[in-house]
């Protein structure tokens, strides 16, 4: 009997949600960075076998929001919580179990759907000292399974899914087989850009940029796409770091945006990055709403 069902992943900043995301579904829609709050939307990803369809909703890191842009990013992990079937928390073990996992047990704990605490990143940790976190957290009493995983290795991985398909209910398939997700290509597009932004910038800029796609049309009679990007960052010494000496650091940030770009469009990309000052747009609605960042 075939199933399906709505799985949402939740967690820390930095913990690794998306790479976990697109570790299951097998690419790359969610960016990921080594820097906290890289996520910002409720991105809604798919998986499809002949078992079951499985809809993700990866979401931004759980944190004290310090601007417009901080709120609506909790408000995207509150409406995917009203939304799912199974629960996923995702954790590691650089902080053992701080604050910031017992606020968000706290907050899942009368849920009621299944829950299951993934630990990631147990490639980096000795074996005993991952089962005893797994004890610690076990003794709470929140979850119904604990599973340790990498989800960078795809070490695991194939357990969570058969877990999930377990705890589903029969239901039918939401979304044709070969689809993966419910973003349009120009966010993901936005989305890869901004991923390769954080690889290439220091720690005072990463949350004070965003992406935004002015133009992305096909050009006639030829497998080339041209998109032109503004990088919008909210101060003048900014706009200096993404540059970089000569230009360096953006043609490095264009040349690997659009290598995964072209992957994902199959096609030849023309890609034209911009840099413009926008300051406090964190802060500001018409811009947030003009983003994407918007409650609806």
């Amino acid at each position: 009997m075939f199933k399906s069902g709505f799985v949402t992943i939740i967690g820390r900043p930095n913990v690794g949600k998306s790479t976990l995301m697109n570790s299951m579904i097998g690419e790359k829609i969610s960016i990921m960075s080594d820097k906290p709050q890289t996520t910002r939307n409720k991105i809604r990803t798919v998986y499809t076998d002949d078992e079951a369809q499985i809809i993700f909703l990866d979401t931004p890191g759980i944190h004290k929001p310090k601007n417009q842009l901080g709120e609506f990013m909790n408000y995207e992990v509150d409406t995917a919580l009203e939304e799912m079937d199974v629960l996923i928390m995702l954790t590691d073990e650089f902080n053992k179990i701080g604050p910031g996992d017992e606020f968000i047990m706290e907050k899942i704990k009368g849920l009621k759907v299944k829950k299951v605490l993934v630990i990631n990143k147990i490639d980096k940790f000795e074996q005993e000292s991952v089962m005893k976190m797994a004890q610690e957290f076990d003794n709470y009493g929140v979850f119904d399974d604990i599973l340790p995983m990498s989800a960078l290795k795809n070490v695991g991985v194939d357990s969570l899914i058969k877990l999930i398909i377990k705890y589903l209910k029969p239901g039918p398939m939401y979304f044709p087989s070969d689809y993966i997700t419910d973003r349009p290509e120009r966010f993901v597009v936005a989305e890869i850009i901004r991923e390769k932004t954080l690889m290439y910038l220091q720690e005072e800029v990463p949350h004070g940029i965003a992406v935004e796609i002015e133009e992305m049309k096909d050009r006639e009679n030829r497998n080339l796409v041209d998109i032109r990007a503004n990088i919008l960052c909210e101060k003048k010494s900014h706009k200096s770091i993404i540059i970089g000496k000569a230009g360096r650091k953006i043609k490095g940030i264009g040349k690997s945006a659009r290598e995964d770009i072209e992957n994902l469009l199959g096609s030849q990309v023309n890609l034209q990055l911009f840099v413009k000052i926008s300051e406090n747009w964190r802060d500001n609605n018409y811009l947030l709403r003009t983003l994407g960042y918007d409650k609806k």
